[in-house]
């Protein structure tokens, strides 16, 4: 398929090849066409697969490109990263794989850029997957969706909340299928927990918990000798300028999945890498999509013991790895001992609870609610399967770039709270702090030129 209009109005390289194949039935040598080239032995025929170029390799960005490299409807054409090695070790991988399944062996139809703009010149390519740091997010989601390319975009989408706003508002614009990397949001538990929850099984849900995370700080760390070929301008992009340290980027093999998310110029550390996940779980399950808390308190303020972000209906989300007795509330059946998953949600209803995770960890109170246990699975297969689909039919996906968009700004939110250290009101539909020009001046920050969105 193209970004600019569905292959099937065209001619495609199929048909093509079923005419050329009836228009030399006469001639002495006939043409033989491989079955695979037609989409006949369950393979995807050429013409109807989904081009797609890559942007960022690291330990997040690898595994989407293993893993899409894999998928019979999928022809991966590109990627970039300013990264040699990264570039160099990807494309092996991928003559590897799509070679053993040419007769000769090999494959070349794939370039790697240094400079994804390259990438996104190309009209031969559908979509994109983004899987640079969150520096990088906003600028190019953002010209992938002016350039007509459909998107999956890693989490957090942004590191400001006014940049996830001109990414959704970007993306609708130009009418272009957006897919977060929540992938919590198509796992087989998480739906199962949604589900229940949603059915009434716990009763009235007004409180869920998810575990605890600390934000970065600004770090000036030394400087140290830039590693051959690595584009250290090209990867700070956005940001302030800083001097490469290998804390921030390991050249080579990747070594941590976002190690520069210890410096708040590059990223808000554990609480937006991480805990945007269960963030995400939580309003999906208390039906908050759309919607924002209005108020966000920190721990020890207003005698709330952990952060706690609350809803105009009075609904809670608390962000606590373990519940203490007078401190929180601590529904029936629930051993204190317990830590809240690392990936998950405890919902509390007024008639029991459920404790979801990934990997098929799915508890709940009573044991009888439970009829039958989720697949132990975490995919992130079933995310990109869901945005392939949609790809398809032009339907918006399950963590479409709104729910992506709503779960960043509210890890956003939490992170601005702990960074001033007080109490903040919101106003979830102006998306601005009541009172508080401090706060406000923390929903966006500079870029440097020319990557301002």
């Amino acid at each position: 398929m193209t970004s600019k209009q569905p292959r099937k109005l065209r001619l495609t390289r199929r048909q093509m090849l079923l005419r050329t194949a009836a228009a030399a039935g006469s001639l002495a040598a006939p043409l033989v066409i491989r079955p695979a080239a037609l989409g006949m032995n369950g393979t995807t025929a050429p013409s109807e697969r989904i081009t797609v170029g890559s942007i960022g390799v690291g330990m997040m960005g690898r595994g989407h490109f293993r893993i899409a490299a894999g998928y019979p409807d999928v022809q991966l054409l590109a990627l970039a990263d300013v990264d040699p090695w990264r570039r160099d070790h990807s494309t092996q991988v991928l003559q590897e794989v799509y070679g053993a399944q040419q007769p000769s062996g090999r494959f070349h139809g794939f370039k790697a850029y240094s400079d994804f703009r390259e990438l996104l010149d190309r009209d031969d390519i559908d979509a994109v997957i983004i899987a640079t740091g969150e520096r990088w997010h906003p600028a190019i989601a953002v010209r992938a969706a002016k350039a007509g390319k459909d998107i999956y975009c890693e989490k957090p989408i942004s590191l400001t909340i006014r940049q996830a706003r001109t990414m959704a508002e970007t993306v609708r614009r130009h009418n272009r299928v957006f897919q977060t990397g929540l992938q919590q949001r198509n796992s087989a538990e998480y739906l199962k927990a949604f589900e229940m929850v949603d059915a009434g099984r716990i009763g009235d849900v007004k409180l869920a918990y998810v575990s605890a995370s600390g934000v970065s700080q600004y770090l000036n760390l030394p400087a140290e000798p830039i590693p051959d070929g690595l584009d250290w301008e090209m990867w700070l992009g956005p940001c302030p300028w800083h001097p490469y340290n290998y804390r921030y980027h390991h050249s080579g093999p990747p070594k941590n999945v976002v190690p520069w998310s210890c410096n708040r110029a590059f990223g808000a550390g554990g609480f937006t890498s991480g805990l945007v996940h269960n963030l995400d779980s939580a309003h999906a399950g208390l039906r908050k999509d759309g919607d924002g808390p209005v108020e966000i308190t920190p721990a020890g303020i207003n005698g709330e013991p952990s952060l706690t972000f609350r809803y105009a209906d009075g609904t809670r989300i608390v962000c606590a790895t373990r519940l203490e007795e007078g401190k929180h509330v601590v529904p029936e059946g629930w051993d204190v001992k317990t830590p809240i998953a690392n990936f998950g949600v405890l919902f509390v209803g007024d008639r029991g609870w459920i404790h979801v995770e990934r990997f098929g960890l799915l508890r709940c109170y009573p044991a009888n609610l439970l009829d039958e246990e989720p697949p132990k699975l975490h995919s992130v297969e079933a995310n990109h399967r869901d945005w392939l689909d949609c790809i398809r039919t032009r339907r918006r996906p399950r963590a479409d770039v709104e729910i992506g968009a709503c779960s960043t700004i509210l890890s956003h939110l939490g992170c601005i709270a702990l960074w001033t250290g007080r109490a903040l009101a919101w106003d979830p539909v102006k998306e601005e702090f009541l009172n508080d020009r401090e706060a406000n001046s923390l929903r966006a920050r500079a870029s440097r030129e020319p990557w301002n969105v």
